[in-house]
């Protein structure tokens, strides 16, 4: 009886060590993709199941991606990043979590989907906003979140000086000037994408909110907002948002989840889930997909910040550095 009962406390307690040796991967993600990886998350478990015949948990954080890559330097365990700034998983790079040649790792610069920065209006355009020049006017108040803490931001911040750039034919004194009046503009600067959102579709702030193309659309489209019947700004000319993704090598390593990691991101690369991420309004680098989507998204020359303000490494020391371009701006 004591044999049996000891082979039974043995088989209990293996099957307990069994399940908690599951594999669990920790994404770190901004703010309004949510809904995003709550549909792709699901696919990769039902995936790696069958390739590899175990089961595997994908864990998610959300939150401006600046703050997400601080609280990784600051110890949290995060295995990969599906980030929408080149610059924070830059500053990653240079504290030893992410490789240095991450970029390289993945088709595209590792980043498997884009988008750019749209407007969200009320219900009848009552500004007659069209275009960024309508965002410097005295009579328009703004919403979107703090380019210190958000990757989504930063692009707007991005596309308001490359569309001036481009406007003013270079002339850096009038691009600083019209960048200037936008963010004075802002009534509300959140932390995160998702706070901006419930700033102006719940609480009634600002006449324009600054975002992505594709959570301008989610948000025009959903139940939650139908009453308000807001409306889609899509302006002609608009910056590159690349939405990269990396391996924190530095984590993986510890935990032994490099291969589960790498996979899952390459994952994101695949037919069904372009079609996902298509789904929800993200602008897709498969070729096939694009083409399939090709109608849902309004045409609009995309600027890529690379191309006039330099590396990443530039633009992050010029614009977003302690006392750099973007604090000088806000303070005059």
């Amino acid at each position: 009886m004591k044999i049996k009962q000891f082979v039974l406390a043995a088989s209990v307690a293996l099957g307990s060590f069994t399940a908690s040796a599951q594999t669990t991967l920790l994404n770190a993600s901004f703010d309004v993709a949510r809904e995003t990886f709550a549909a792709i998350n699901p696919k990769f478990v039902e995936y790696w199941k069958q390739a590899k015949g175990e089961d595997i948990k994908i864990d998610q954080s959300f939150a401006g991606t600046s703050r997400q890559a601080q609280d990784i330097a600051q110890g949290k365990k995060v295995d990969t990043v599906t980030f929408n700034q080149v610059t924070d998983i830059e500053f990653l790079a240079d504290r030893g979590f992410v490789a240095k040649d991450w970029a390289g790792k993945l088709p595209n610069n590792s980043s498997p989907y884009y988008s750019t920065i749209a407007f969200l209006v009320r219900k009848g355009n009552p500004k007659n906003i069209q275009n960024w020049d309508d965002l410097i006017r005295e009579d328009v108040k703004l919403v979107f979140p703090n380019p210190k803490t958000s990757g989504n931001a930063r692009y707007t911040y991005l596309a308001s000086w490359l569309y001036a750039d481009d406007k003013f034919g270079g002339d850096e004194a009038a691009t600083k000037d019209f960048v200037r009046k936008v963010l004075h503009n802002v009534e509300n600067f959140p932390t995160g994408g998702r706070g901006a959102t419930v700033a102006f579709a719940q609480n009634g702030q600002g006449d324009v909110l600054l975002t992505f193309e594709s959570e301008v659309i989610n948000i025009a489209g959903s139940d939650e907002f139908k009453d308000s019947e807001l409306e889609i700004i899509v302006p002609p000319v608009s910056v590159l948002a690349e939405f990269p993704v990396a391996v924190v090598d530095k984590v993986v390593d510890q935990k032994g989840t490099r291969e589960q990691a790498t996979e899952y991101l390459k994952f994101q690369y695949t037919p069904d889930v372009q079609r996902i991420l298509a789904d929800f309004n993200y602008r897709v680098t498969d070729p096939e997909v694009a083409k399939e989507y090709s109608s849902k998204f309004a045409p609009v020359k995309l600027l890529n910040p690379t191309d006039t303000l330099g590396s990443w490494k530039d633009i992050q020391a010029r614009h977003f550095a302690s006392g750099a371009q973007l604090d000088q701006l806000l303070a005059r």
